[in-house]
């Protein structure tokens, strides 16, 4: 999203983390901002029995966990390294004043912010009032609307089922069933 050299400008600081480390915990006080330099990271609620619900898959690129920043509220879910990955982090005062300083970066911030909200009201309208294919075909539009260029007409999905389950509130077994009749369907060719 940002430029590496000005968030480095900008105080910003490299960490490294292993896959399935924990970045920061649901509850916690947010104090940076987070951009990810390479590897990924997924942003999950874990239930009483130790299920996930995946909040979020985030790549190569982009940031994690920043709306929290700008109104004072803890995190709504836990940030995991989905894979080793290296992240560049600034705190939360030198990240509200870069905002302020560069409006251009402001502007196409607050369009991310707006693209992920747009998205999640998509997704939550899918959990609450549709069927397992239809849920597991949404996410997948939604994924190949945000990943590949407009011209392309396929999509490799980087996700376990597992994933595709946490990210629809199914059962990785509904998930597997469903993509096979999806499959045999022609729908995900």
């Amino acid at each position: 999203m940002f430029n590496r050299d000005l968030l480095l400008t900008w105080g910003g600081i490299l960490r490294k983390f292993q896959k399935d480390q924990t970045i920061f915990f649901e509850g916690d006080m947010a104090v940076f901002y987070y951009e990810i330099i390479e590897g990924s990271v997924k942003m999950v609620n874990i239930n009483e029995d130790g299920k996930e619900f995946i909040q979020g898959m985030f790549k190569r690129g982009e940031s994690f966990g920043e709306p929290v920043l700008l109104i004072n509220e803890p995190y709504p879910a836990t940030a995991v390294a989905n894979e080793d990955c290296v992240l560049i982090r600034i705190t939360k005062e030198n990240f509200v004043r870069l905002l302020k300083e560069y409006s251009e970066i402001h502007l196409s911030f607050t369009q991310v912010l707006a693209k992920r909200l747009y998205n999640k009201s998509l997704m939550s309208k899918e959990i609450s009032s549709y069927g397992p294919e239809h849920r597991i075909q949404t996410l997948l539009q939604i994924l190949k609307k945000n990943i590949t260029p407009a011209n392309a007409d396929k999509l490799k999905v980087d996700l376990s089922r597992q994933q595709i389950a946490d990210m629809t509130g199914l059962r990785v077994e509904t998930v597997i069933r469903c993509m096979k009749k999806m499959q045999e369907k022609g729908l995900l060719n």
